[in-house]
């Protein structure tokens, strides 16, 4: 079973998370108040940037909205995914995240 460390930016506390079936991230920060900022789900905005610290490839590949997004802050999806739109893979393993800060 896939779990989540969602570190904070600055001040406060990881979160940490099990995914049994994987699944969205989006639906894990909502359902845990993870500090992660997002109000959208449609790969848009770019407020949910997610440096990947370890276990990126826990993830799903980033499908095409999601790497135009990427594209535009010049990062990718090795190192940076959308919070919104990234999924977990089924399985075992953990995934180690944080929040970008948009000064980064």
């Amino acid at each position: 079973m896939p779990i989540v460390v969602f570190e904070a930016s600055q001040h406060g506390a990881a979160v940490t998370v099990e995914a049994p079936t994987g699944g969205a991230l989006a639906d894990l920060v909502d359902r845990t108040s993870a500090p992660v900022p997002f109000s959208c789900r449609s790969a848009n905005c770019g407020t949910c940037r997610i440096a990947v610290l370890e276990g990126g490839d826990l993830l799903v590949p980033a499908a095409d909205e999601e790497l135009d997004i990427l594209d535009v802050f010049a990062v990718t999806p090795d190192t940076h995914r959308l919070a919104c739109q990234a999924k977990l893979k089924p399985g075992p393993g953990k995934l180690r995240v944080r929040a970008v800060d948009d000064d980064e």
